[in-house]
């Protein structure tokens, strides 16, 4: 496919209706691989009978950033694994326009994530997307993340 074909047919899905992908169990093992990899061993996090007696949420929480660095995972079945056009060399994440945390992943929630492309642009040698990506907690009516993110096409 020629770049203006596949920029033709992401522009038609702007604004479409979000996909929903499947449910992602947050436990407390991938909380203290997550807090070993950056570092961050606040007490919240990985201490589960200090989070029962001291925390405001009564048990522990999933870092932030772990919630933001499940993306690629969580919108696996939204947007496809790998490349989803023939002529596409490589996908890129190029960043974050905004990211918020409205509510607390708790230790053992479910997590998955809805997309909407909101924006498609030309750029040299390739196609700019942007998304707005919603992290749902089973159960809880404000979501743990919502973030829009900015990923490029290359030909």
């Amino acid at each position: 496919m020629s770049l203006q074909t596949v920029l033709g047919e992401l522009k038609a899905r702007v604004g479409g209706e979000a996909k929903v992908g499947a449910w992602i169990t947050v436990d407390q093992q991938r909380i203290n691989s997550f807090a070993d990899v950056t570092e961050d061993h606040q007490w919240i996090h990985v201490d589960p009978d200090r989070a029962r007696r001291e925390s405001p949420f009564k048990d522990t929480i999933a870092h932030g950033f772990l919630t933001l660095s499940l993306l690629p995972a969580l919108t696996r079945e939204v947007q496809g694994s790998g490349v989803a056009f023939a002529g596409v060399k490589l996908g890129v994440n190029y960043g974050l326009n905004r990211v918020r945390f409205p509510a607390p992943v708790k230790v053992n929630s479910r997590i998955r994530a809805k997309s909407v492309l909101k924006e498609v642009a030309e750029i040299e040698g390739g196609i700019q997307m942007v998304r707005e990506v919603t992290i749902e907690i089973e159960g809880q009516p404000k979501p743990a993340c919502v973030a829009e993110t900015v990923s490029r096409l290359y030909f």
